[in-house]
């Protein structure tokens, strides 16, 4: 099913979510990986693979809000409290506005610590801001906070999605899995 309807997500939902959570885990093991790895060679490299993953999700994130606001979501069950229905939407909501400041903040940082970088040691990312120390240190720390509030905000998102499938036994979780529909 390429589109989404009343009772599932579609084929490229699905290809949106489990792609882009497979890159932001990766993400998140490289930056801690880059940020503790001692000075060398491959501490470079691990940095260029996380601000090019980064760049990447952010480009898949604008290409997923695009198909969203092409397909109308599935419902949620029928007997979701109101409670649940609004924590879903503010999860959701969070998820997508970290997805997009994460990498922005990450770009500022680099900016402004003047360190030139190439997407995937290709393509050439402009600067942003110009070369500024305090503002670099600035952005490292809400760009840390930021990790610390995705990573509290996956345990939510998973965990309700397990809570879904688990305990109430609906369809939550099982219709965003690759592999079927219910």
């Amino acid at each position: 099913m390429l589109r989404n309807d009343i009772d599932s997500w579609g084929a490229p939902a699905k290809l949106f979510h489990w792609l882009m959570a497979a890159l932001i885990f990766a993400q998140i093991a490289l930056g801690l990986s880059a940020v503790s790895w001692r000075v060398s060679p491959t501490k470079l490299d691990l940095f260029v693979w996380h601000k090019s993953i980064g760049m990447l999700i952010l480009a898949l994130l604008a290409l997923r809000l695009l198909w969203r606001l092409s397909n109308r979501a599935p419902e949620l069950p029928a007997e979701m409290a109101a409670w649940e229905r609004m924590g879903a939407h503010a999860s959701h909501f969070l998820l997508y506005a970290l997805m997009i400041a994460l990498p922005l903040t990450g770009w500022v940082i680099s900016s402004a610590s003047n360190v030139p970088f190439k997407i995937f040691w290709t393509i050439p990312l402009p600067a942003i801001t110009a070369p500024d120390k305090a503002v670099s240190d600035l952005f490292a720390t809400i760009h840390g906070w930021l990790v610390t509030l995705l990573a509290l905000v996956l345990v939510a998102h998973i965990g309700a999605a397990l809570r879904h499938h688990y305990v109430k036994r609906d369809t939550v979780l099982s219709r965003m899995l690759p592999w079927g529909t219910s």
